[in-house]
């Protein structure tokens, strides 16, 4: 063999090798390029220490009560929510956007992609502000729509607008919600009643009403019960009853609209921390101690509720309807 001739041996160990060796480092490469994209595994959290245990600091507010007043502040999901596209596209209307458990829908409907608009009354400009500005941080269309729904023609004029300026409508959550403690049933006026029965139950038939000519097959109504419409306290009669009412209302109207391709669920909120508590609807000396007494030993915080109004609203559930789905730190529920 001259000096200029090569093994044919020797030249597929070369070319093996070569190829063996710029295989492992295109693979290093990806690997790392893997490893740069995919963000670290969030660690365990215990969920009874996640957020604030009772006892609170004494506190009360005039009804319907706002978000920054409230110690400690609730969490909902504006600084840990992270979304990932699931309603891109969507357009939702949310009454009781401004706070609670309405907020942390709004804010993670935002962040999966969808325009949102939020109803509220207008005591609550300051916390609907601080909501549409999250939305549109997002590069999504928020809308502002504040009146009382108590009023059947507001409900169908909030219902009218938000179809018009968010360029349809595909998701609906009836949410707004009025709650004050009594503790006897002597001392519940027909006023409260009245206003308890037309703010939970009267404007979601109205705006329901409203809304179901716009809404197309693959469309979502989402409803918030409560655990109270299964383990009603002693102090929220008439705040009880109606969310019995929203819970059979949920049910009957899944049936009703299922043929049209809509699907109608209701999410079953127990304590959750939120202005509804501060603002009449627990008594000022049971605050300190609000959510105790379930088994994780504090009340919700409104962000966690947010991937569950989510969830119902995307393909993701498109076999669930009529459903109640609970969330209620181990008390009772569905």
């Amino acid at each position: 063999m001259t000096n200029h001739e090569v093994d044919p041996t020797r030249r597929l160990v070369l070319g093996g090798l070569s190829t063996g060796v710029a295989a492992a480092a295109f693979s290093g490469t990806a690997n790392a390029q893997q490893s740069a994209a995919t963000p670290a595994a969030e660690p365990l959290q215990d969920p009874t220490t996640k957020y604030p245990q009772p006892p609170f600091p004494r506190q009360s507010q005039e009804w319907p009560g706002l978000t920054s007043r409230m110690d400690p502040v609730p969490d909902h999901g504006e600084e840990t929510y992270r979304g990932s596209g699931r309603l891109t596209g969507r357009k939702a209307l949310i009454t009781g956007g401004d706070s609670g458990i309405g907020r942390a829908a709004a804010i993670a409907y935002a962040r999966e992609g969808a325009d949102v608009a939020i109803g509220y009354l207008e005591p609550e400009e300051p916390d609907a502000q601080e909501v549409l500005e999250l939305i549109r941080a997002e590069g999504r269309k928020a809308v502002a729509l504040p009146g009382d729904i108590r009023d059947e023609a507001f409900c169908k004029q909030i219902v009218a607008d938000a179809v018009e300026q968010l360029g349809g409508l595909d998701i609906l959550v009836n949410n707004a919600a009025r709650q004050q403690s009594v503790a006897s049933l002597a001392d519940l006026t027909t006023e409260q009643l009245d206003n308890t029965l037309k703010t939970n139950v009267y404007a979601m038939f109205w705006i329901t009403q409203a809304a179901l000519p716009h809404l197309q097959p693959g469309s979502t109504i989402i409803n918030t019960t409560s655990v109270v419409a299964y383990d009603p306290p002693e102090n929220l009669l008439d705040y009880s009853a109606t969310k019995a009412a929203i819970e059979n209302f949920t049910k009957g109207l899944a049936k009703q609209v299922a043929t049209k391709g809509i699907r109608v669920n209701g999410v079953a909120p127990g304590p959750f921390w939120t202005p509804l508590q501060p603002s009449g609807g627990q008594p000022i000396d049971a605050l300190a101690q609000f959510g105790s007494d379930t088994p994780l030993g504090r009340p919700g915080q409104p962000a966690e509720l947010a991937s569950i109004y989510v969830l119902l609203a995307s393909p993701g559930s498109s076999y669930s309807t009529g459903q109640i789905f609970g969330a209620t730190g181990g008390s009772g529920g569905p």
